[in-house]
């Protein structure tokens, strides 16, 4: 179940009860499974004290400062699950507390079934080793190793066998074009090779649990784009859990399973690209949607809009007079022997032939699938001129898109 905090004190409230929220250790055979619940970090000399004032609904405490505020959320197995907000919101923090990098102040963990609040400094050493990898701006590579010993260092510490893990640890040089760096020292590469390396270092455990804070910033556009689509290929075939953080909504759109926004260490909203662009909670997620290529994130199926059916034996008056009266824009109509098609009122005015039946009309009309992303619904609009029909993956009809529609799923909502 999906936690949404807009404050702590409606967090409180709403909070599930312990049977709901743990359900017991549920091992998932590849990525992890994270539960965070009323997570806290606060800065001070007295975090405990301050935080019992933060809680009874103080906004301010001298001395003391709240990087994360009473978050809640999960993330599934196998999920990428993306972090954004602007400076200062709270991400960073938020993603170092999840492993204990971060101490939180209050709150709880589970990965995996396990409280990771109550781990040993033994028990979270074995647990970064084995199952869990991290990535973030500053890499930490090993000064005197060169890549290739960087890049195999947690394999040989988790003790893989030399020869394999070298093999393992090239090939992943390779997949962030890095090939032909493997004997230079990091003091030799630049900043994004640097990076690169961090990343490659992550990915060569295959870790159940992937954490990347800016993985990709340093990056040229093409290395980029081709680690993106590494992450989405580890992500689909089900070898590992994400937990994201960046600054580029283009990045977040195309990485992201599902994206929560922060803001001053609150979770604002959290949600599926589309419900992120298409329904923002507030103006300040609203700044994040308005730069969103929305024609690559919103799915057919979304905007679809719900038309009537007309029998293939009405004839045209009578369908011209059901337009007058529904006000809809098209209608479908299922012949017996040829494929369901739509019509305008544009259609039947053109026509002139009141008395003649629709099912005898020659119209043809396009289908899209439930899936298909806006930008490719526009290119069958543009080309067929007509609106054209959605299909569900058994082959249901889930409405219809026409012009009209298309151009307001490419607005943002207004302030409200």
């Amino acid at each position: 179940m999906t936690k949404q905090l807009l404050s702590p004190q409606a967090a409180r409230r709403h909070r599930p009860t312990e049977q709901q929220l743990i359900p017991g250790p549920q091992i998932s055979p590849a990525g992890s499974a994270i539960e965070v619940d009323d997570l806290w970090k606060v800065y001070g000399p007295n975090p405990k004290s301050a935080l019992k004032e933060y809680r009874d609904g103080a906004t301010y405490v001298p001395g003391h400062m709240t990087a994360v505020r009473g978050v809640s959320f999960d993330v599934r197995p196998c999920e990428t699950f993306v972090v954004m907000g602007l400076s200062g919101s709270g991400k960073s923090t938020l993603i170092r507390c999840l492993t204990r990098l971060i101490e939180p102040t209050a709150g709880r963990v589970k990965i995996d079934g396990n409280h990771v609040l109550t781990l040993s400094d033994a028990e979270l050493s074995q647990q970064r080793r084995r199952d869990w990898a991290m990535v973030f701006q500053h890499f930490g590579l090993l000064p005197h190793r060169r890549v290739l010993q960087n890049v195999a260092y947690g394999l040989e510490i988790s003790r893989v066998p030399r020869r394999e893990r070298e093999e393992r640890a090239h090939r992943m040089i390779e997949l962030v074009g890095l090939s032909g760096t493997e004997q230079k020292y990091p003091s030799e590469l630049s900043g994004g090779m640097r990076q690169r390396v961090g990343l490659a270092r992550a990915l060569v455990q295959n870790p159940r649990l992937l954490l990347l804070d800016e993985p990709f910033s340093a990056l040229d556009p093409l290395i980029r784009a081709d680690l993106q689509d590494e992450l989405l290929r580890l992500a689909r075939g089900g070898s590992q859990t994400s937990v994201f953080i960046t600054h580029d909504l283009t990045e977040a759109l195309k990485v992201g399973d599902r994206i929560a926004i922060m803001r001053d260490g609150v979770l604002v909203q959290l949600g599926t690209p589309e419900d992120i662009v298409l329904n923002p909670a507030d103006d300040y997620v609203r700044r994040f949607a308005v730069e969103a290529p929305r024609s690559k994130v919103v799915r057919a199926a979304t905007i679809a809009q719900a038309v009537p059916e007309l029998p293939a034996e009405l004839p045209i008056e009578a369908a011209l007079a059901a337009f007058a009266q529904n006000g809809s824009g098209s209608a479908l109509v299922r012949p017996d022997a040829r494929a369901p098609f739509l019509i305008t009122a544009q259609d039947l005015f053109q026509l002139n032939e009141p008395r003649r039946v629709l099912g005898s009309l020659e119209i043809r009309t396009s289908n899209v699938k439930g899936d298909e992303l806006l930008a490719g619904v526009m290119q069958e609009l543009i080309r067929s001129g007509r609106p054209v029909l959605v299909e569900s993956p058994a082959g249901d009809h889930l409405g219809a898109i026409d012009n009209a529609t298309a151009v307001r799923a490419l607005s943002v909502p207004g302030s409200t």
